[in-house]
């Protein structure tokens, strides 16, 4: 929890009795590797924050090929916006790469944080202004460049993913083959 909270502070200031509320108002939820937060065709019904391990958000293409988005790690929110926001189904599947533990609040609660604290929407705004941001950088810097230019600024961006994640999920969200992208390692080393 004290992740959270000092993650939230950084988007602006509370007091301990707000920090008091949040804190009740959390549980904290443990996925198994390969476990799903959120499947397709649910709704989104949590907000959740990543203390420790890996998610990944995928989906299925119209060749029914699934396709790695993005990975989200530790320090980061773990929520389908759109599907918690508007209580309708996801089109993504989150799933754990590793053993995760997630701080995460129910939908009841979150709005009860915002109508409670003054100035919770202003920092959730930030938050989520932020993830945004982070969303489009990780998928754009990736699609304009050759698969070995993206690779290696996978490599630089997120160095502590690499070798924490299947090169199948690596490959996919590169958009190329797992055997392309052992070729591409293979003639980096």
């Amino acid at each position: 929890m004290k992740e959270f909270i000092d993650y939230v502070l950084q988007f602006g200031n509370l007091n301990q009795q707000q920090i008091d509320l949040i804190s009740k108002k959390a549980t904290e939820l443990e996925l198994r590797k390969d476990d799903y937060y959120l499947e397709a065709g649910k709704v989104s019904r949590q907000f959740g924050f990543i203390v420790e391990g890996i998610a990944r958000v995928s989906y299925y293409n119209n060749k029914s090929e699934e396709i790695t988005k993005y990975f989200i790690d530790e320090n980061n929110i773990v929520v389908d916006l759109e599907s918690f926001d508007n209580e309708i189904p996801s089109i993504a599947y989150v799933q754990a790469m590793t053993n995760c533990k997630i701080v995460v609040f129910s939908k009841r609660d979150w709005q009860e944080l915002l109508n409670t604290i003054v100035g919770w929407d202003a920092i959730v705004r930030k938050i989520i202004s932020k993830a945004l941001l982070q969303k489009v950088e990780r998928i754009s810097s990736i699609v304009a460049q050759d698969a070995t230019t993206s690779y290696l600024t996978f490599l630089e961006k997120y160095p502590n993913l690499a070798n924490r994640i299947p090169l199948s999920y690596l490959a996919s969200y590169l958009g190329i083959t797992q055997s392309s992208l052992s070729r591409i390692r293979k003639n980096i080393r």
